[in-house]
This record gives structure tokens, C-alpha cells and sequence, in this order.
């Protein structure tokens, strides 16, 4: 009895010292992983006072789709950055009211639209919308990829907490219209002006505007020449919801 008692003890102080030791390699793990990721996103960095004003810069995007067209081909680069006072009003109303109405006063983050598109995901069963904001849109497009991974959202996370605090919104709004992708090989908003209507930014129609806006969301698949069905609703979406304000 005694024998088993014993046997019984040290069984249980082994689990007890396996379960320790598992959790310290565990916890190793966890900060080496951290370490090194501080280390990553400290090399991915920004210097945000480049960025804050002054001519925009290609994006991780742009950039990415250069050296793949230079591979495989496919249409040239349209992209012509210009300052946002020569972008047509209409066009950053269906802008902000198509991707981000609440871009003026959230911190980056809109956590009701972020809600609204995890409610409207889990009701089509698949992932539809990511409720992302305009700035960490822009975050996205400038320095990291489309990859929808925890690492990178968690690093999309840090760069556009550190984009709000540098960068003042009409600059950050600046940005995001002159990197946005609207067709293969179309970015910013002038380029697809002059590709689709032969006119400047400055000088879209309400439709126009709108138009853009709507191809936001898949601009490859949905644009003003494709024409799709999902493109030609949220047009008129678009159009009623400018109307009522």
C-alpha cells in the first residue's frame, strides 16, 4: 500500500514537472516570437515625417504589381499622384460615404463597421467585408500585403496607430486616393479618371465619382468597364445614400 502510495506521488510529480516545463519552453517560445516580431515591424517602420507631407509614393502594391507585370506582362502602370485639392468633392464624398463614414472622427479604427461586417460575414457564411477603415486601408497598401493573416492585421494594427498620430487626416484621405487600386494596373484616382472617362480628377461627375467608389471593394472584377451587376447596385447605392445627405 505504501509502495503504491509512493508510485502514485512521483506520478503525479512528474505530470506536475512535464506541465512546468512544457509551459517554460512555451513562454520562451512566446517571447523569442515577440522579440522577433518587434524587431520586424522596428525594420518596417516608417518615417512617418516623409509621409506627412510633400509628394505621395508608390505603394507596397504598386510596386508589387511592377515586378509582377515585369514577369508575367500584363497592362502598364496608369499612375499619376496629385494633391487632394485636385480631386473632385464628389469623388471623396462616395468615397467616405462608400468605405468610411465615420473616417473624421474615429482613431483609425471604426469598431461599429468593424462589428456591422463581422454580423453580415457570419449571415452569408464566408468572409465578405473586413469592416477596414480608410487608414488602415491605406496602411495596408503602402507597407504590407493582402494577405489576411493574425500577423499581419496585428501589424496593420501598430502602423496605423503610429499613421493617426502622425499624420493629420486630410493627408492620410490624400494618400489613400492616390494609391487605391481601381483595375489592373490602374491606382489612384486621377489615373482612373483620365483611363475611364478621359478627364482629371478634378472634373468627375456625380456618377462618375460615384462610380469609382463602387469599384473600390473588388476594383479588378467590378468597374466602370466591366459593368458587373454587383457594380451597377452599389452605384445606385452609392447614389441614393449622397442623395439623402
Amino acid at each position: 500500500m505504501f509502495e503504491r502510495c509512493r508510485y502514485w506521488r512521483w506520478r503525479a510529480a512528474s505530470a506536475i514537472g512535464r506541465a512546468r516545463r512544457r509551459l517554460r519552453i512555451g513562454c520562451a517560445l512566446l517571447i523569442l516570437l515577440l522579440v522577433g516580431d518587434a524587431f520586424y515591424v522596428a525594420g518596417l517602420w516608417p518615417d512617418w515625417e516623409v509621409w506627412a507631407e510633400g509628394p505621395v509614393f508608390k505603394s507596397s502594391f504598386i510596386r508589387t504589381y511592377e515586378h509582377q507585370r515585369a514577369l508575367h506582362g500584363g497592362p502598364r502602370l496608369r499612375w499619376t499622384p496629385v494633391p487632394l485639392d485636385e480631386i473632385s468633392p464628389h469623388l471623396i464624398r462616395s468615397v467616405l460615404i462608400g468605405e468610411d463614414s465615420r473616417f473624421w472622427s474615429h482613431p483609425g479604427f471604426d469598431r461599429a463597421a468593424f462589428e456591422e461586417a463581422m454580423e453580415f460575414n457570419l449571415s452569408r457564411r464566408r468572409l465578405v467585408y473586413g469592416g477596414s477603415t480608410i487608414s488602415q486601408q491605406t496602411v495596408k497598401n503602402l507597407f504590407l500585403g493582402p494577405s489576411r493573416n493574425p500577423v499581419r492585421k496585428w501589424h496593420e494594427l501598430l502602423l496605423t496607430l503610429g499613421m493617426e498620430r502622425a499624420l493629420e487626416k486630410r493627408r492620410i484621405l490624400e494618400i489613400y486616393l492616390n494609391v487605391a487600386e481601381f483595375g489592373k494596373g490602374v491606382y489612384g484616382v486621377e489615373a482612373a479618371s483620365r483611363v475611364y472617362w478621359g478627364v482629371p480628377a478634378r472634373d468627375l461627375s456625380r456618377r462618375q465619382a460615384a462610380e469609382l467608389a463602387a469599384s473600390l471593394p473588388a476594383p479588378r472584377g467590378h468597374n466602370p468597364e466591366t459593368r458587373t451587376d454587383f457594380f451597377e447596385s452599389r452605384t445606385e447605392k452609392l447614389l441614393r445614400q449622397i442623395r439623402e445627405l
